[in-house]
Parts: C-alpha cells; sequence; structure tokens
C-alpha cells in the first residue's frame, strides 16, 4: 500500500515492471525479503512536530542514539555556526540550529558537513545535536536532523526558535519539537532581505518550492 503505479522510462507502469521482474537467483544475498531484513531499521526516518509540520530527515546511521533533549544554539547562517564551533562556544548538550540554508534561503541546499566535521574535531560527535532547513553530507555522524520544512525562509517555526529554548528530537517516536510556544512569537518575526537578488539564482529563490516536495521550482 506504499506505492503507486506510476509510468518508468520504459514506457510500462511500475506494477507491469515489477511484474515482470525475475526472481532473484538462488543463493544471492542483495534482495532480502521483509521477514530477514539486513537491519531493523534503515539509515534515515522521518520526522514530523511543532519544529516541522511538513517533515524532516533524521540520519541514523553514524548515530548511536536516537533521541536527544537540549538547549538551542541559534545561528542564522552555516558559516555563524562553523564560527561558534572553531571558537569553542558549543557545549556538550546543546542543540545547534542553523537556518536559514534552506531551497530559497540558501539559496540552494549548502550540506553542513564543515559544522558536523568541526564538532567531531572538538569532540562533541556524540553528545551535541545539529538540526537545519539545509542538508547534511554521507559523512555526517551524530544526531544530525535536515530539510526541516517549512524553511526559515518561508516561515517555517524553525525562524522562530530563540537561544535556549528547549528541543526533543525523538527517533521512536518520530516527532521533533520545539518545548515552548512558537506561534506566539509570529507576529513578532518578520523575513530576512534575500541572500541573493540578481541573476538566475535569485529567480530561483523566488520560485523553489519546499524541500519536502523536492525543493523544485513551482509556478503555482
Amino acid at each position: 500500500g506504499m506505492l503507486e503505479d506510476t509510468p518508468t522510462v520504459s514506457g510500462r507502469g511500475l506494477f507491469a515492471e515489477l511484474a515482470a521482474a525475475p526472481p532473484p537467483p538462488e543463493g544471492q544475498d542483495v534482495v532480502r525479503p521483509v521477514s530477514a531484513p539486513l537491519k531493523p531499521r534503515g539509515g534515515f526516518t522521518i520526522l514530523y512536530g511543532n519544529l516541522a509540520p511538513e517533515g524532516c530527515i533524521l540520519k541514523l546511521a553514524g548515530a548511536g542514539r536516537t533521541q536527544f533533549e537540549g538547549p538551542a544554539r541559534v545561528f542564522e547562517n552555516e558559516s555563524e555556526a562553523f564560527a561558534a564551533v572553531q571558537a569553542g562556544a558549543i557545549r556538550a548538550g546543546d542543540v545547534v540550529v542553523i537556518r536559514n540554508e534552506g531551497p530559497a534561503g540558501g539559496p540552494g541546499m549548502r550540506e553542513m558537513l564543515a559544522v558536523t566535521a568541526a564538532l567531531v574535531g572538538r569532540g562533541l560527535g556524540g553528545s551535541v545535536a545539529l538540526i537545519t532547513d539545509g542538508r547534511f553530507s554521507g559523512a555526517t555522524h551524530g544526531v544530525m536532523v535536515g530539510h526541516i520544512a517549512p524553511e526559515a525562509a518561508r516561515g517555517g517555526p524553525i525562524a522562530l526558535l530563540r537561544d535556549g529554548d528547549a528541543l526533543r528530537i525523538d527517533g521512536a517516536m518520530r516527532r521533533i519539537d520545539a518545548l515552548v510556544d512558537l506561534e506566539t512569537r509570529r507576529g513578532g518575526w518578520t523575513p530576512r532581505p534575500p541572500t541573493v537578488t540578481r541573476g538566475a539564482l535569485a529567480k530561483y529563490a523566488r520560485m523553489v518550492g519546499s524541500a519536502a516536495r523536492g525543493a523544485i521550482t513551482e509556478t503555482e
């Protein structure tokens, strides 16, 4: 019930292709039945909550824990966060928040590899969490949440966070929440000026949709 029939490059539908696929050869260990998975869970899980009404992605691979609660350390872009890590301003137990790095805010979605690598270099890889409306690298370790949607540039809840807000990430319950009433701050929020004002990137920033729908340019 999780798949929908859709056209494929062959001209046939997905279900027709699946029905025509040959059975796996005897003794292979590539295609696994649901009854005998390689692992009890995949490498990612989708979270929802008052911080991500449209969802976000928690990377499980490389993380020793799936739950985290701590105070927010809010940064307006990746560069600010990187400087704070390098200066030793991040402590164990913090939740590093990097916003305005989403599809429209970036524009584009920079991966937060520099910050996550710096955290590991400081010995904080397993003791802090990082959440962002941008994305992260496959080399990332620790409790990392990306693709938070709606993004800050579109007025998503991540834009309303303040330093010290208590945040909770719960991979088992598939939730990410700020333990404060964010909507009471909505009236005081104003969009940041766009990073790029001319050219193709400016046009992209104006037209791009949510990361939850693939960060594609939309006309409606």
